[in-house]
């Protein structure tokens, strides 16, 4: 594989971290402003919303721009943005350094799968992608516990600043060994746009914020789940999480091996694994020893769809992938945030901490019937095309 790669996996290593960092710095955070921690929790759904929002909207305005180039200027964003929020003097402008790290994050994503899947042949996209998407597993195990470490020790200023001086060297990274690539004959937003009249890639991008959406309805209630209903002790909760973090590296690895080989067939049971996981939770809460395996299984299944979600929608869009590839990254970001509220409308509603991984197993099950529905709909247009063929043949050799 290309050296590139592995950049753009160190680069996603670095974006995955600020990214989910904020979970571990409430404390400091709310402190050091003089907020509510639901108020700190902002920081999160605004990174949320300027990835959905913002990222497409750049991404369409740079249509015409090397693709090197586009990945340069966004990391320059970013880093500003790390060392803005480094020395935020209110909590109104480090949300708003959040917000335009967020843009520059999502845009850095749907660019960059794009590169890194035209850096090999056709028959390794998938695994390509998954290189590029494990920095962001990585970012789970080592980069969050690490980030949530300095800003607990030396300050949540200095987790920034870390993260900047990350963002610096990935920089160095992409100019010095990330080939250039131009944009495909130039052919601007309206071009790249003409794709979502496709049927397929709305089933895509729907496949995304299901399942998306199931992974963080029950992922987001994990740590009381272990807790109060297994019964591990919160010093064994970080292990845990660290478990389900291996996991997902070990899902996105296999992911992108499978995928080039069935990318409908592993994402269909990538969705099954996920959904089943789910709702074992339900059988396995009360006792340790099967948790723990359920967890690493969730980890598993979690991610091995990631590397054929990002796949399939730029199959879908040949020609012109950029806009819909950052557009899945957005449906990423939808079902990130609309997780959270399904689960927490379950045990707000008294049913407990168990029902986030039904209401998630229901979403997963969802995803996999929208998925199905691709796969039938590329059956027929294939029929269609066969028969098309067909015709053409009859009426040339008539001729």
């Amino acid at each position: 594989m290309p050296i590139a790669l592995f950049v753009l996996g160190l680069t996603v290593f670095s974006l995955g971290t600020t990214e989910f960092m904020i979970a571990g710095l409430l404390p400091e955070l709310s402190g050091a402003f003089g907020v509510s921690l639901p108020q700190a929790g902002l920081l999160i759904s605004l990174f949320a919303l300027g990835v959905v929002v913002g990222a497409p909207l750049i991404t369409a305005a740079t249509t015409k721009v090397p693709r090197k180039t586009a990945l340069v200027a966004l990391l320059v964003v970013f880093v500003a943005g790390e060392l803005i929020a480094a020395v935020a003097p209110s909590f109104g402008v480090l949300m708003a350094a959040r917000v335009v790290t967020a843009v520059a994050h999502g845009s850095f994503f749907g660019i960059g799968a794009v590169v890194a899947a035209n850096l090999v042949e056709p028959a390794r996209r998938a695994r390509a992608i998954s290189i590029m998407f494990g920095g962001l597993t990585i970012a789970t195990i080592a980069g969050v516990p690490l980030g949530t470490f300095i800003g607990q020790h030396f300050g949540w200023r200095a987790t920034f600043l870390a993260v900047a001086v990350l963002g610096v060297l990935d920089l160095v990274g992409v100019v010095a060994l990330v080939p250039h690539q131009a944009r495909a004959g130039h052919l601007g937003v309206r071009h790249e746009l003409a794709a979502f009249r496709r049927p397929k890639v709305w089933l895509a991008l729907g496949t995304t914020m299901l399942s998306q959406a199931a992974l963080y309805t029950a992922y987001t209630y994990i740590t009381p789940l272990l807790t109060d209903v297994t019964g591990f002790s919160a010093g064994f909760v970080p292990p845990l999480l660290a478990l389900f973090g291996v996991g997902t590296f070990l899902g996105s690895v296999l992911g992108g091996r499978f995928a080039d080989r069935s990318l409908m067939g592993t994402l269909c049971v990538g969705l099954l694994v996920l959904a089943v996981m789910l709702g074992a939770f339900s059988l396995a809460a009360h006792s340790k020893p099967a948790m723990i395996a359920t967890l690493f299984l969730f980890g598993i299944g979690s991610f091995l769809i990631n590397p054929a979600l990002q796949t399939r929608v730029m199959n879908e869009t040949e020609g012109a992938p950029t806009l819909a590839s950052t557009s899945n990254i957005s449906a990423f970001n939808v079902g990130n945030a609309l997780g959270p509220w399904l689960g927490g409308l379950g045990i707000s509603a008294g049913a407990g901490l168990l029902s986030p991984s039904w209401i998630g197993a229901g979403l997963a099950v969802a995803s996999l019937v929208v998925a199905l529905a691709a796969v039938g709909l590329d059956r027929r247009t294939g029929k269609e095309e066969s028969d098309a063929g067909r015709a053409r043949e009859l009426v040339e050799g008539s001729r």
